[in-house]
């Protein structure tokens, strides 16, 4: 499974071996998409599949292996099933026969871990229909909804529907701005986009689309150019931008030409305050002042993409901190969503990349661990910014005592 390509609410299917999750999915997408088998453990690994949810628009369901499989092989599974837990925005346990064992509480334990949503469904209830007094006594003890669910019979794909909207977190599909609180109708926004090896041939990198887009939400003017346009726009053009927004990359000769009195900062560091936890970002980025020799230094990409040399957190990034710090220091880089290759506590800073490609929860989720640990945290904007002595330039727009805020 491509983890962490969806920035779609997440749902994860849990329940035990050939309890229906696979014929639940089918149900609900309306079409064969899960394979069906009366053989225990034919879900392997994690299966996604779009759906569309009144409500909700959107989403990602995730088919999960059977949570008691056994043997080496079932161990594996589960532990991937289990994985998924960091990359969901909601939950649903399937169970059966009204019967909620050992498995479903280490789910739940999970669940609360990651502050995940979830309700029961009771599936096959053709076959062995859901007891009023279980029902009752396990809405007392969890604190959550139970209902009756057949993919054999009609009328229950709305009523599970409308429990998924029910415990479905708002920021995970009602998306804010990310300029909203920044601009007014009518502001020109500059936005300074270098085209660089990284930069998809014929396209804009997503960062830069997102922003163009939500310049246009809050009915502000674009201003669209490359780094080596903008000493020639704001002499000859007389506009005085709200704010400039530059790839991360330029930082450093972007502040030596934009107007001290003109807000700046990056896609990224945009996207930080957007998805990312901000908080610990700001307390976490100055940290990179007290690395020392022999540190590890932990690098989170959100998406797999092709390599090359001017890759900015396989190559830029490591480059920077060593090159500012002085120090020898070991870098480990992670794709995707994939685990950390040592415990997190042998890590002395981790950097997270923007997540553009991830949803919010995905990213708390992933910088949970080292947040409770107490590892400082930054991402790759504030990083840059830090190397580059720009950190609060870049972050003054949004704090709250800015006076240009």
């Amino acid at each position: 499974m491509k983890k962490g390509r969806e920035s779609k609410p997440h749902i994860g299917i849990f329940g035990r071996r050939n309890i229906g999750k696979s014929s639940f999915i089918n149900k609900i997408a309306g079409q064969d998409i899960a394979i069906v088998s009366d053989t225990a453990g034919t879900t392997t690994d994690p299966v996604k599949k779009s759906v569309e949810i009144f409500g909700l628009g959107p989403a990602i369901l995730i088919d999960t292996a059977g949570i008691d499989d056994v043997g080496q092989l079932g161990e594996l599974r589960v532990k991937k099933s289990l994985q998924t837990i960091k990359m969901i925005d909601m939950a649903v346990i399937l169970i059966t026969e009204n019967l909620i064992g050992r498995y479903e509480q280490d789910l739940i334990e999970q669940f609360e871990k990651y502050d995940i949503p979830w309700f029961f469904i009771h599936n096959k209830s053709d076959l062995a229909g859901l007891d009023g007094e279980f029902e009752s006594n396990t809405r007392e003890k969890f604190g959550v909804d139970v209902i009756a669910f057949s993919s054999n019979e009609e009328g229950n794909v709305d009523l599970a529907m409308g429990k998924m909207v029910k415990y479905m977190p708002a920021n995970a599909y009602q998306k804010k701005s990310l300029l909203g609180d920044i601009v007014k109708p009518g502001d020109v926004v500059l936005l300074i986009t270098p085209i660089d090896l990284e930069a998809p041939e014929g396209r804009m990198i997503l960062p830069q689309v997102q922003a163009i887009r939500d310049v246009l939400d809050n009915d502000c003017i674009n201003v669209v150019l490359k780094e080596t346009e903008l000493e020639h726009f704001l002499k000859t053009s007389g506009i005085k931008p709200r704010i400039a927004i530059t790839d991360s990359q330029a930082f450093a000769y972007v502040s030596s030409v934009i107007p001290e009195e003109i807000p700046l900062t990056g896609f990224s560091v945009l996207l930080a305050r957007h998805k990312g936890p901000f908080e610990s970002y700001l307390e976490g980025t100055p940290k990179i002042g007290e690395l020392k020799d022999g540190d590890r230094v932990l690098i989170l990409e959100s998406c797999t993409h092709q390599v090359n040399c001017d890759d900015i957190g396989r190559y830029k990034i490591p480059n920077w901190l060593k090159e500012h710090s002085g120090k020898n220091l070991h870098f480990d880089v992670v794709s995707g969503l994939d685990e950390f290759p040592n415990k997190i506590t042998d890590y002395a800073l981790v950097v997270q990349c923007g997540g553009c490609m991830i949803t919010q929860k995905q990213i708390n989720s992933r910088l949970r661990e080292a947040i409770q640990a107490g590892i400082p945290v930054t991402n790759y904007g504030m990083t840059i910014a830090w190397t580059k002595g720009i950190f609060h330039r870049a972050t003054a727009p949004f704090l709250k005592n800015n006076p240009t805020s």
